[in-house]
Parts: structure tokens; C-alpha cells; sequence
């Protein structure tokens, strides 16, 4: 396992921008490659009264995860009611609290269903600044050493229907956010410096035509996307995935010219980021009647429909598919030649992730939300419940251990160092041996 991570990590490493390439800190949502791996090895068991160096209760309800720096512990956190959105500074070693800064003050918020927060994308990290979105409300750069405010932006109009759910993410000298809500579809870089536009591109499907249930689009849920956007090298050519309502695009960074597109017109409402491997691109298609696809990318000029009875001659084409146990909110995760996900009912899989093959499929139990992440060969779990539940990383399933925390996970984990930190609904925990 080790020989194989070094020049993995190496690989998925090579590149970034962002804090973080050494694994002792993890700087965005799903970590330093955005795909939910890190090679140390952290604990296995713990519980509430052991295993745990630190726990710090953070004020309001909100999903976003915990970004690591070399240092610090980054959390957004919101109101219940929306109309205070703030960001908290954890100390790393201690947990003790450094910062609790109220960004934005929101004298009418959106409306935010319950299962949502005001406060779910996670910020993205890096030396010296911090980039904090809230959606629409309002997007700020800090620094980290002094909280100031560099710049923020307020003017990025969009209904997001159900709640804001996208993360940012740094490439060079951009931040780069979906937009996708009932009103406004797009996706836009921000100089990273300044907070100004670099440039916005609308997506290109066209929604005025009727969802599958017969419903007009105006009505929301077959417009809204919650997912974060990813930039991996494909056949050479830098290219940013981004998933919106019912189609998935590649687009060039730098320009934000889209290069090729997926579509996919059965479901909706996509949530969440990529992983990519094997010469393949991975994503589940959003809710109602959803896949999991894994696709070959293509040239520049080319669309594919996923339903459509005539796959066409073109470059881009779909690998394989699979309808069986799809995740609807938590990411899947790659690694080597198997691809493993968990529905949101709490059934975990394993394919091969050249034929889509079930190598394993169980039912840990629970309600999932939070993306699992891959640390030291190992998965985690976790659960709306408060289950961590640790499984072998491999073609045969083996369950390692069942940890039970006081409260329930809809943020993701992060791996930082050869500690794990949690955030449930209503702690940041830092476990470690």
C-alpha cells in the first residue's frame, strides 16, 4: 500500500495551488486533490471518551467542512434564520477558538430547506488567505493572520432555491464557484487578489422545456445543482468539470470556454465534485432516476446525450453506468482500480472502476450526507447518525471498526497530519492517537 500511494500522491499532488501538497494540511472540500484521499495513516477506534484531543462547540447550523492549515482550523457557520454568516478560527493544536467573525449581515434571506443549512459550501485555504462563500449572500477573501477583510463580493445574483451547496475552488490566480439556481445557471471565476470577475459563463443547455414529470422548469428543483467544480489534467489539457442541472461540462480554466459536454435529462440536481482516474471522469447525475457514470472524456465541440439511443461516432463516451445504489449527496472516491461510494440510505459499494463491476456491496446502516474520505487504506463513513464506521479500502469487504460520536455528520471529514477532524452539527473534533 505504501509503494502504491508515493507515486500516487505524488501524481494527484503535482501542480496545486492550494496549501497543502505535503498531507499536513487539507485546504478545500475532499483535501489537497479534492478527491477525498490522504496517504497517513490516522486512527482506526475512538469514542467521545477517548481518542479525542480536542472538541470545540461552534454556534449555528451549518453543513460546510473543516479546512486545515499548517496552524489553524477554518469553519463557516450561519444563523438558523440566515441572517448572520460568519467564519471561525480554531486554533490546530488546541481547538481553542482564535476568531468568530461575523462576514455578512442578510436583512432578507433566501429560503433554505430544513435539510440544508445557510452555511454548506466549504471555504477553500491556502498561505496567507482564506476564501469564504455563503452563495449569493456574499463571497470574502480574509487573511488569515489578521482576519482582515480583503475584498468581498455581493452582487452575484442567484435564487438557489433549496440553499447555497457549492464549495469554491483556487486554480492559479482564480476562485472558481458554481452558480446553478432556479433563476441564474452559470459559473464564474473571481481573481483571487481582488474579488473582481475574470470571467462568467452561462451553461449552455437550454431549460425551457418541460422535466421529465411533465413539470415547467420554473419550478426549481430541475434547474438547482449543488456541486463543486474540479480541474484535473485530461489527455494533457488542464480542464475544469462542472456539474450543473442535468447536464456535466468541461470547460477551459483560463477562459472558461466549454470544451465538451454530458447530457443527462432524467435527473437533477447534482451534488456532488468528481474524482478522476483510468483515463475516466466519475460522477453520480443528481436525484430522481440518477446514474453513476463514468466517462471517457472528449474533444472540444462535442456533446453526448446519456439517453440517447445513438452514442454517436465522437471521443466522448460513457464507459458504464449503473442505476444500482447511487449516491444522491456524498462524493464517490477512487482509488487505483476501485471506485467506492455509499447511498444516502446507508448501503456502501464497490465497483472495478474499468467495467463498473460490483466487487462488494453492504449495508452499514445509517443515513449519509457527509463524503467519505480514504486515509492510510482505510474508508470513513459518516453518518446523519453520528456512525463512523472505518471499512478496508480493497475488492473485499472488511469492516475495521464502528465509532459512535454524541451527534450526527453532514460535513465532510478532513485528514490532516495523522489526525482526523470531524465536524458534527454541533463540535469540530480533533481525533488523533
Amino acid at each position: 500500500m505504501n509503494r502504491f500511494f508515493s507515486p500516487l500522491l505524488v501524481s494527484l499532488f503535482a501542480g496545486t495551488h492550494l496549501l497543502g501538497a505535503t498531507g499536513d494540511t487539507w485546504p478545500q472540500y475532499r483535501g489537497p486533490a479534492g478527491d477525498g484521499l490522504a496517504a497517513a495513516e490516522v486512527p482506526v477506534r475512538w469514542s467521545e471518551t477517548n481518542g479525542i484531543r480536542w472538541k470545540t462547540a461552534v454556534h449555528g447550523k451549518a453543513w460546510s467542512s473543516p479546512v486545515v492549515g499548517k496552524k489553524q482550523v477554518w469553519v463557516s457557520t450561519a444563523t438558523e434564520d440566515g441572517h448572520e454568516l460568519s467564519v471561525l478560527c480554531l486554533d490546530r493544536d488546541s481547538g481553542r477558538v482564535q476568531r468568530d467573525q461575523v462576514l455578512f449581515k442578510v436583512e432578507k434571506p433566501q429560503f433554505c430547506h430544513k435539510f440544508n443549512s445557510y452555511a454548506s459550501p466549504t471555504p477553500a485555504l491556502e498561505d496567507g488567505r482564506i476564501y469564504v462563500t455563503f452563495g449569493s449572500p456574499g463571497t470574502a477573501c480574509l487573511d488569515t493572520a489578521t482576519g482582515k477583510v480583503l475584498w468581498t463580493r455581493q452582487d452575484l445574483e442567484c435564487n438557489h432555491y433549496r440553499g447555497a451547496g457549492s464549495s469554491p475552488i483556487l486554480n492559479g490566480d482564480r476562485l472558481i464557484m458554481n452558480f446553478d439556481g432556479s433563476d441564474h445557471q452559470f459559473l464564474i471565476a473571481l481573481d483571487k487578489r481582488t474579488g473582481k470577475t475574470a470571467w462568467r459563463v452561462e451553461r449552455s443547455i437550454d431549460y425551457k422545456d418541460l422535466g421529465p414529470d411533465g413539470k415547467p422548469e420554473s419550478e426549481g428543483d430541475w434547474r438547482k445543482a449543488f456541486a463543486t467544480p474540479h480541474v484535473a489534467t485530461l489527455g494533457g489539457i488542464p480542464t475544469l468539470l462542472s456539474q450543473g442541472a442535468k447536464a456535466f461540462y468541461a470547460y477551459e480554466p483560463a477562459s472558461g470556454r466549454e470544451l465538451w459536454r454530458i447530457e443527462e435529462r432524467t435527473s437533477h440536481s447534482g451534488g456532488t465534485r468528481p474524482v478522476v482516474g483510468n483515463g475516466l471522469v466519475y460522477f453520480p447525475t443528481g436525484w430522481s432516476a440518477g446514474f453513476i457514470l463514468a466517462v471517457q472524456p472528449g474533444k472540444a465541440g462535442e456533446t453526448l446525450d446519456v439517453n440517447s439511443a445513438d452514442a454517436g461516432t465522437t471521443q466522448l463516451k460513457v464507459a458504464w453506468k449503473t442505476k444500482r445504489n447511487v449516491p444522491k449527496k456524498p462524493a464517490l472516491t477512487l482509488l487505483g482500480d476501485h471506485l467506492f461510494g455509499i447511498d444516502d440510505g446507508g448501503v456502501a459499494t464497490c465497483w472495478d472502476a474499468a467495467t463498473g463491476n460490483v466487487e462488494w456491496n453492504e449495508r452499514i446502516g445509517g443515513n449519509y450526507s457527509a463524503s467519505p474520505v480514504i486515509a492510510g487504506g482505510r474508508i470513513y463513513f459518516c453518518s446523519e447518525e453520528g456512525k463512523v464506521v472505518v471499512v478496508a479500502a480493497g475488492a473485499k469487504f472488511e469492516k475495521l471498526a464502528e465509532n459512535q460520536m454524541d451527534d450526527g455528520f453532514m460535513a465532510s471529514p478532513a485528514v490532516a497530519g495523522k489526525a482526523l477532524y470531524l465536524r458534527t452539527k454541533s463540535h469540530v473534533y480533533r481525533i488523533e492517537n
